[in-house]
């Protein structure tokens, strides 16, 4: 079989031999200069792609640390031990009622599996009791829930004021501390929330950092997973 239709080389007539040049022999008609200026457009759409990939890749990874820590925190116990970080539960009727009506209260202002509400005295200073309240539930967006409370609370008080994140703790999650009034006069509050569970605790004669301490204490004692 002939080569002559790889080269634009006239060859002539008859059976004489092909004559050789150093000139190289073209395999194709594209123009070089044209092929050239496909590479560069190659190349990007390679990078474009590996880039696409590493976001993608990115994305399944953060979506898989999310998904395991919903799996770790959605099944989240809260307990009402007789004594936690030094405060020791108060059985009287009348923290019994308070505790009653501020579980009620939170329970109708979000959709609870259980729910609790429990009044711890300070040995040191009968003024200084812990308001507890909480309950358990799988919650998809934590920290929107915790700031809905607030807001609520707010409604109730008047405002939290200085409202800032603080340090959660071993258990994760988010937790926010500020401070508001009531008929006492101001108080710290703080509340807590992950994925399993959400509570708040009101905090009379203590400034904002101090109630923040105590809180991650009482989580540590309370929350069982």
């Amino acid at each position: 079989m002939s080569d002559a239709h790889l080269t634009e080389r006239p060859v002539d007539g008859g059976n004489g031999p092909v004559e050789l040049t150093d000139e190289p022999i073209r395999l194709s008609r594209r123009d070089p200069a044209q092929e050239s200026e496909r590479q560069p457009v190659s190349r990007r759409r390679k990078i474009v792609l590996a880039a696409a990939l590493v976001v993608g890749l990115a994305g399944a990874a953060a979506l898989g640390t999310a998904g395991w820590r919903v799996y770790q925190e959605k099944d989240t116990q809260l307990s009402q031990p007789s004594g936690v970080a030094g405060l020791t539960r108060d059985d009287s009727d009348r923290a019994r009622s308070t505790a009653e009506y501020l579980r009620d209260g939170f329970a109708a202002d979000i959709d609870l599996d259980r729910s609790f509400g429990t009044v711890y005295s300070d040995p040191a200073d009968a003024k200084r009791s812990v308001l507890l309240f909480g309950g358990t539930t799988l919650l998809w967006q934590p920290e929107r829930d915790l700031d809905t409370l607030f807001d609520l609370m707010a409604d109730e008080t008047g405002r939290v004021a200085d409202l800032r994140e603080v340090d959660a703790g071993r258990l994760g999650g988010v937790m926010k501390c500020g401070r508001t009034s009531g008929d006492g006069g101001d108080f710290a509050v703080c509340g807590w929330a992950d994925h399993g569970s959400v509570a708040m605790g009101m905090f009379p004669g203590r400034p904002v950092d101090d109630a923040a301490a105590l809180f991650r204490q009482i989580r540590e004692g309370v929350q069982r997973r």
